[in-house]
């Protein structure tokens, strides 16, 4: 265990790097930042083993890249403008959800919540945080169970969705939205039993300590930023 953590970022770093690659995509002129996001989240799929998100963030960005400036290109219609500018936004969340992904799979709600004490950070975003870390993987097993369903039953598909779109988005999101309610008072209840929600700061087991995995991914980092700069710049 204390191999692969040595091994894993520590939780301020990922969350560190995820807030400075938000800020820097989302604001004007973020978009020369998305390569190198992109570069990253492929590297952090690729130190944790995970080939499918490695092959797949890629292609999730090329395909939203070419709805964003391919298809307005193909008639001059402001209906293709709007779907351009949808898949440019898309794209920008792909390149932070990959850095994302790799913080969601690799850091335990456990040593986030420590990270967070380490850093002096209010109960209120520690308590937060700690529920929607594990608030996405439950959402995202309850939306493939919700798929499976509507397969069982001959509601899903493509098929089905292109004869009856908004049938089959209410057949999907109903039982999603009440499953994700229960989820999310069960896991509520989970963090104030585990005393997040306690005014005395408890010990953590493994304190959170900056390691050579760290050293490594800041280097990346730095290194990313000033290709973009220097391709920026010399554009």
């Amino acid at each position: 265990m204390s191999g692969s953590r040595s091994r894993s970022l520590d939780p301020r770093t990922a969350v560190a790097v995820l807030l400075a690659t938000s800020i820097t995509i989302m604001a004007p002129g973020g978009m020369w930042f998305v390569p190198a996001s992109l570069a990253a989240g492929v590297l952090l799929a690729v130190s944790e083993r995970a080939w499918t998100r490695a092959i797949a963030l890629p292609a999730a960005a090329a395909a939203a890249a070419a709805v964003a400036y391919l298809l307005p290109l193909a008639a001059p219609w402001p209906l293709l403008g709007l779907i351009g500018v949808m898949g440019e936004f898309t794209l920008r969340l792909v390149a932070v959800g990959g850095i994302a992904a790799h913080l969601i799979r690799t850091i335990p709600p456990t040593r986030f919540t420590a990270a967070l004490r380490a850093m002096r950070v209010p109960e209120a975003f520690t308590v937060s945080g700690a529920v929607m870390l594990r608030f996405v993987p439950t959402i995202v097993a309850e939306a493939r169970a919700v798929r499976d369903a509507m397969r069982l039953r001959g509601l899903g598909g493509v098929s089905a969705m292109l004869r009856h779109p908004l049938l089959s988005i209410e057949y999907f999101t109903v039982p999603l939205m009440a499953s994700s309610l229960r989820s999310a008072e069960d896991l509520s209840a989970s963090a104030l039993l585990r005393g997040l929600g306690s005014q005395p700061r408890p010990t953590a087991m493994h304190p959170p300590r900056f390691g050579r995995a760290d050293a490594v991914a800041v280097l990346a980092v730095a290194l990313l930023t000033a290709a973009t700069l220097w391709w920026r710049s010399g554009r």
